[in-house]
């Protein structure tokens, strides 16, 4: 007789929009590749509404939890900034949920993913800092806000040797990857470690071993613009099913 798997529900935090374009109303947002790649690597993606008093239930209801993107950034007070540069747009309420849902799945040892903007929220939670805009903060940089289609490559990542990313993808030395940011890690908390990097020196992932997987990339792996994004996904489920 064959042994059913349980597919794990991955928690997907989503984005939120003021009124205008879809309602007239606030509503919430997210890009279908992001259920669909859960999806494809065999997990159940279940979109979490910001309700900070949920938590809890949310977190007993998940088995693993993906924090996304978007177009706005972590409030620089919260990283102990003094100033705040003009470009600087934050979502507070999506923020204060997205904070709880991690540090409360980081508690119960839960596997996460942070993408993007979720990486840099989750490097945060876990002591570090941000550069507020890599233009200002980072000579010859590249465009990472890439000019091409987000579904292309836009550069090449280098993966450091003996990290959790480079075991997950088959120890490649290097990644193609798409880039949409304007802020990147500047520093890093105690034990976390600095798992890739772009040419220009921009920290583009980052992990702490502390955790059984506690995983941010700067890019987005739910385009699949390489075989190594499949593969963080993978990895997610294969976590998310102990």
């Amino acid at each position: 007789m064959n042994t059913l798997v349980k597919k794990p529900i991955i928690g997907i935090t989503l984005d939120s929009e003021e009124p205008g374009g879809y309602s007239k109303f606030p509503w919430y947002a997210l890009r279908q590749n992001y259920a669909g790649a859960v999806v494809a690597a065999g997990g159940i993606p279940m979109p979490l509404p910001h309700e900070v008093a949920l938590v809890p239930d949310l977190l007993d209801l998940i088995d693993g939890l993906v924090v996304t993107g978007g177009a706005f950034d972590v409030d620089p007070s919260l990283f102990g900034a003094e100033e705040r540069h003009d470009t600087v747009i934050t979502k507070d309420r999506r923020t204060k949920f997205e904070w709880a849902m991690a540090q409360g799945a980081l508690e119960r040892d839960m596997p996460v993913l942070g993408i993007c903007g979720g990486q840099q929220l989750l490097n945060v939670i876990l002591g570090g800092s941000l550069i507020q805009h890599i233009p200002d903060s980072v000579e010859n940089c590249l465009p990472h806000e890439q000019p091409n289609p987000r579904d292309e490559a836009g550069h090449d990542v280098s993966v450091e040797t003996g990290t959790l990313l480079a075991r997950i993808c088959d120890n490649v030395d290097y990644l193609s990857v798409n880039s949409a940011h304007h802020q990147a890690v500047a520093g890093v908390g105690p034990n976390v470690i600095i798992n890739s990097r772009a040419p220009d020196g921009v920290i583009e992932g980052i992990e702490h071993p502390g955790y059984r997987y506690c995983l941010g990339v700067q890019w987005h792996p739910e385009f699949h613009i390489s075989t190594g994004d499949a593969k963080i996904f993978d990895a997610l489920i294969i976590e998310a099913r102990k």
